[in-house]
């Protein structure tokens, strides 16, 4: 029991330093208590192979796809126009949003459909993702409170009084107690998440430039067309590309030939880079780049059908800027001669000389030291060209750039899945356990083309959140084997019943809040309900009320990072310390406390 108490104690006081990754604490933690014969090799893995682990790393990837679909910022610019820009009211939507979704999806769920949405309004607006994230992950928790099915230790109350004798609790019971605590949470966290802010928010959106803005920069709207082959363009059907002569007949070049097909799962594109002897067929999509009076003509000697649309998609194909070194050979050289397009499968659509930027005639300039290009190819050949450095190096992160890529056409297939996956959860009677139904989604997202690859899935997953819950969940078991977690309870509640039910009532919800912030709220509330029953039968008084104080207390522990997964969840993206937990969490909880043990006795009389 004592190891079992200074190693908690010293891991705490780890978290609190920050200096040391709270994974790598939780991982030393784990392996003293292995070392010393606390725990078994099989209850020290036990929490890699938890349920709530595996579903982590599933709504990982899930909250990846709706991020990289585009479906998250469909969704946040929606928050945002009803926000009208300002943070406060985006604040309480997003919070009542998530609230809501909590009361049928579990929290860890709701919070990992949340994040992305969050993360893609702090990139397109001036909301601040930190200030947003730990109070969703509370929100998701106090949603909870809404609904018999919102988070587990509802469960296991109701089970608790029905087992003594008592009425069992129905799907709605917990429905006025729910809106009480969100109230109470929005309120607290209004100006609480103010000291959440970080300084990285602001410059993280100012780093770097989107493919769109530098589209523009060079504006290649105004000199790429898209054209459709339809069925009228019959001479082109089968016609290579070289037979067109589009450089000496009409001055334009064929950038792109794209095809969209329909299949099960949804749209499908395919992007390709035109080649000499690349075939166009009836159906294709053409972008072309040059003179416009020469795409009139083009257009008109072949009937090819205007789709008056000049946006570049970046799907497969994308741009970047590179910068000819000194020691480059192509300096003194011309573009027609350059080999890029040939070597590197690139096009070279403009230069940037000093603050020039050059778009017409571009096969006659010579290349000067300090050039910057713009090239279009595949994110492939862009990234393989990137790693030769003797004659250029690239502007940014093209890999990074590529991964950031949103793939639109599949928002819908997105949302779909994830539709299923929560519906899959909330329906008792659809046979399939939430944890399997996250997995299905998280395969599913994958094989449907959510993502680039299965690489791009595997690198949502924030790893240092999934090791932090999986080794510090063993703990409770630690804790429960020793009989601190019994010790402790049973103690304060057998002190405190002698000041009547009141002090009791607070007593338990305090004590389940301590409880809960080193071993699973479900476990504490297994532990302390059954003593929470017993305590109101000895002082002669109602049991609901001190059931429910457990729940609460149990669900709304706020104050450290890995008291419950949606905690840890936001810790990495929001770049929270523990500290940040203890500052916004710890009076959140203690407010709560304090209201709800005189406002459980009016909805559940003594």
């Amino acid at each position: 029991m004592v190891l079992t108490i200074i190693t908690l104690l010293i891991t705490i006081v780890f978290f609190i330093w920050g200096r040391i990754r709270s994974d790598i604490v939780a991982m030393m933690a784990l392996m003293v208590l292995t070392a010393s014969g606390v725990l078994t090799t099989q209850e020290a893995l036990s929490g890699f192979s938890s349920p709530i682990v595996l579903m982590m790393v599933g709504l990982f990837i899930v909250g990846g796809a709706i991020l990289q679909t585009g479906l998250a910022q469909s969704v946040g610019n929606s928050i945002a126009r009803l926000s009208g820009g300002n943070e406060t009211r985006a604040f309480v939507l997003v919070m009542l949003a998530t609230a809501v979704i909590g009361a049928f999806v579990s929290n860890t769920g709701t919070v990992a459909i949340m994040m992305p949405i969050i993360m893609s309004m702090a990139a397109t607006s001036n909301i601040r993702a930190s200030r947003l994230l730990m109070p969703v992950a509370f929100a998701g928790s106090l949603g909870g409170m809404l609904t018999l099915i919102g988070t587990p230790p509802n469960l296991v109350i109701s089970e608790t009084l029905q087992r003594a004798g008592f009425k069992p609790l129905g799907f709605f019971s917990f429905f006025p107690t729910g809106v009480i605590v969100i109230v109470i949470g929005v309120l607290v966290l209004l100006p609480l998440s103010l000291w959440l802010i970080k300084e990285a928010d602001g410059k993280k959106r100012r780093k770097g430039q989107s493919l769109s803005a530098l589209a523009k920069q060079y504006h290649l709207t105004e000199k790429i067309y898209k054209y459709h082959v339809g069925k009228e363009a019959r001479e082109l059907n089968g016609m290579r590309v070289k037979e067109l002569d589009l450089q000496r007949r009409y001055g334009l070049t064929l950038l792109e030939i794209r095809s969209e097909r329909k299949r099960a799962f949804g749209k499908v594109i395919d992007q390709h880079m035109a080649w000499a002897d690349s075939v166009i067929s009836h159906g294709d999509i053409l972008f072309f780049y040059g003179d416009q009076s020469g795409m009139q003509r083009l257009a008109a000697d072949y009937r090819l059908q205007n789709l008056r649309s000049s946006h570049l998609d970046f799907y497969d194909i994308g741009i970047s800027e590179i910068v000819i070194l000194p020691t480059s050979r192509l300096i003194g050289t011309r573009i027609k001669d350059s080999r890029l397009r040939e070597d590197y499968a690139l096009n070279i659509l403009g230069i940037r000389r000093d603050e020039e930027r050059i778009t017409e005639d571009l096969g006659a300039h010579r290349l000067h030291n300090g050039d910057i290009l713009l090239v279009q190819g595949k994110w492939d050949a862009i990234i393989q060209m990137n790693q030769e450095n003797e004659n250029w190096v690239a502007l940014g992160r093209p890999d990074m750039k590529a991964a950031k890529v949103i793939f639109d056409y599949k928002s819908p297939v997105a949302a779909i899945i994830m539709l299923l996956m929560v519906l899959t959860m909330v329906f008792d009677f659809i046979p399939i356990a939430p944890v399997t139904a996250v997995l299905m989604a998280s395969l599913f997202v994958i094989l449907t083309g959510c993502f680039r690859s299965v690489d791009a899935a595997y690198k949502t997953i924030n790893w240092e959140s999934v090791v932090l819950i999986g080794a510090m969940m063993p703990m409770s078991t630690a804790l429960e084997k020793t009989g601190v977690s019994q010790m402790v309870s049973e103690t304060l509640v057998n002190s405190l019943g002698a000041f009547g039910p009141y002090a009791l009532l607070a007593g338990i919800y305090f004590t389940t809040s301590l409880l809960t912030m080193f071993i699973s709220n479900t476990a504490t509330a297994v532990l302390m309900a059954p003593i929470a029953l017993v305590a109101a039968q000895q002082v002669g008084v109602s049991p609901y009320a001190f059931l429910f104080a457990v729940t609460l207390g149990a669900s709304m522990c706020f104050a450290s990072p890995f008291s419950t997964p949606p905690n840890a969840l936001v810790m990495k993206a929001g770049n929270y310390t523990f500290m940040d937990y203890v500052r916004v969490g710890l009076p959140l909880q203690l407010i709560i406390g304090i209201v709800m043990t005189f406002v459980l006795p009016l909805l559940f009389p003594f």
